[in-house]
């Protein structure tokens, strides 16, 4: 096999984001076949702008049982990624899905254990993890050179959306149809990163707003503070309705702190182990010194097309994904916590009761509105 012949299921914003770079040779080993869409207006738009070889499906199962393929993109609404996902691995067909991973992780795990089952490459559409800043960051976390964590706080609010972006889609912004809101839509990404970088919290006490910015019923504002074992503490904050937004990860170490921001990374590094001058220094009002660095990297941000390249190498040759499919897990965790824990108006530790989670969310759908779905597609280049 010399490339991968891809299917995409579901080609709306994202999915025909996907659509238009593998149509363009961004991927090089691998090649569009095939598309699937309930909706017959992006059927149209595919058959006016792919090539006659490309099949169109108006059902997914239909292009993954129909042969034309060796693997799917599931750029569908968030409940059925897992439901793609599974029907996938199990015909025989290697797999990638879109963020989320789900809508609630009992559902994922499922999804695992088939995946653990499967001799098929699944992996998960993480693109913020080929940021060269975020993959400095992790280098640097990792080696020990910062030493044990004491600190983090993101403040994730360059994600506005108007009232238009909700109306456009009837699945969009309910509990029915999507599950979620900024924490579910946008913020999949900055979850990963947080369990990538920091490791998992312990402890969430969230509290989600919902419809606060926008008429929708589902959370438009987050703040959470995290508990991490070890005793580092974090603030998560964000919102779809700040203009302009912030997008700062900052994180403080036993050497230093770090800060993410506007594409650069910076280093304030301490002179020596702040825990260690704390209990040695004789001077009340001392701190260490400090030095300032702005952090190289190697400029390297190919977001989702170096997902793709790595899918397609890790299928023809074995080399490594971006992230593993099974990692989805992690931040869809820290998004469910969250959702508990503001509608319980309790701290919730992790890991929580998975069938109290599904109750309360099932309770939400039961009395999720029905929205008019309007057709249009926004083009989400540069959005993410």
């Amino acid at each position: 096999m010399e490339q991968v012949r891809m299917g995409i299921i579901g080609i709306g914003g994202m999915g025909t984001e996907h659509a238009k770079g593998l149509l363009a040779g961004n991927v090089p080993e691998m090649r569009l076949t095939a598309v699937a869409d309930i909706r017959q207006s992006r059927l149209d738009w595919a058959k006016a702008n792919c090539p006659e070889e490309v099949r169109l499906f108006s059902d997914g199962r239909e292009l993954i049982d129909s042969g034309c393929c060796d693997a799917v993109l599931i750029a569908t609404p968030h409940y059925l990624h897992p439901e793609f996902v599974i029907y996938a691995l199990q015909h025989g067909l290697h797999a990638l899905s879109e963020k989320p991973a789900g809508v609630y992780t009992k559902q994922v795990r499922e999804e695992i254990e088939v995946a653990k089952k499967s001799d098929k490459v699944f992996a998960i559409m993480f693109n913020q993890r080929t940021n060269c800043v975020y993959r400095k960051l992790k280098e640097m976390i990792d080696s020990g050179e910062l030493g044990a964590m004491k600190r983090m706080n993101w403040i994730i609010t360059d994600w506005y959306r108007t009232q238009a972006y909700y109306d456009a889609a009837g699945w969009k912004a309910t509990w029915d149809g999507e599950g979620g809101g900024v924490l579910l839509n946008q913020c999949p990404h900055q979850l990963d990163l947080l369990q990538w970088l920091c490791g998992m919290p312990e402890k969430v006490r969230a509290f989600c707003h919902e419809g606060k910015w926008h008429d929708i019923e589902v959370e438009d504002d987050v703040t959470a503070y995290l508990e991490f074992p070890g005793g580092a503490t974090g603030v998560f904050v964000t919102t779809t309705g700040d203009a302009p937004g912030t997008n700062r990860l900052e994180l403080t170490f036993e050497m230093g702190r770090v800060i993410c921001e506007g594409g650069q990374l910076v280093l304030d590094r301490l002179s020596e182990n702040e825990r260690t001058f704390c209990k040695t220094c004789p001077e009340g009002f001392k701190t260490p010194d400090v030095e300032r660095i702005i952090v190289e990297t190697d400029g390297i941000n190919e977001q989702h097309t170096g997902v793709m390249k790595a899918f397609a190498g890790r299928i023809l040759h074995g080399t490594p994904l971006v992230a593993e499919g099974v990692e989805g897990i992690r931040g869809l965790t820290l998004s469910n916590a969250m959702f508990l824990s503001s509608w319980l108006n309790e701290t919730v530790t992790i890991p929580f009761d998975e069938d109290l989670f599904l109750r309360e969310l099932n309770r939400r759908r039961a009395t999720s509105r029905k929205k008019e779905d309007t057709g249009i597609v926004f083009d989400t280049a540069g959005t993410y």
